[in-house]
């Protein structure tokens, strides 16, 4: 994982990545000088995904982590704007993905769970590969509920079925 602060790649004395609006309008929005220099000295492939995260974007899916985990490169356009000059979304971008409907101040966080989900997914990054592989959302079914020892406590038990050794009765009472 590494990242890029577009701002080493503004054309001004001051390091500026943002204007106001041609038009008009609230907020500020973000140049296309500094994200197509600083997309010029990323490592890219034939698959490179450009993620842009926006409100108007496809809503973020285990689905679309899969994917994401199956591509070589993967970047994240983010930041604290108003909004991105067309031009980025247009020429730079392959993937528009939003977090849900609500404002944060920045696609920071977002790109940090995506991250997240998409490197999980990678071999070798969970002690057990099998782990992601039963994940809640894998198999389109939420996750079943978990228990540990002890066996009971304060008056809960454990329900017997998962004590009881038979794999084809808990895998049954799982899916339930």
């Amino acid at each position: 994982v590494n990242t890029v602060d577009f701002r080493h790649f503004a054309e001004n004395k001051h390091n500026q990545v943002d204007d106001y609006p041609f038009g008009g309008g609230q907020g500020m929005v973000l140049k296309p000088e500094p994200i197509f220099n600083a997309m010029e000295s990323i490592e890219k492939t034939d698959d490179t995904r450009v993620i842009l995260m926006c409100p108007q974007g496809k809503p973020f899916t285990q689905a679309i982590a899969n994917e994401l985990s199956q591509s070589e490169h993967v970047v994240f356009i983010c930041g604290h704007y108003e909004g991105y000059d067309e031009r980025i979304r247009e020429h730079l971008v392959t993937d528009e993905i939003s977090m849900g409907d609500y404002v944060l101040t920045g696609g920071e966080l977002p790109a940090m769970v995506m991250t997240d989900a998409i490197v999980r997914l990678l071999p070798g990054v969970l002690g057990n590969q099998q782990s992601h592989e039963d994940d809640s959302f894998q198999a389109g079914l939420l996750e079943f509920p978990q228990y540990t020892r002890p066996r009971e406590y304060k008056g809960m038990s454990v329900p017997d079925v998962l004590l009881s050794g038979n794999h084809a009765h808990i895998d049954r009472w799982r899916h339930d």
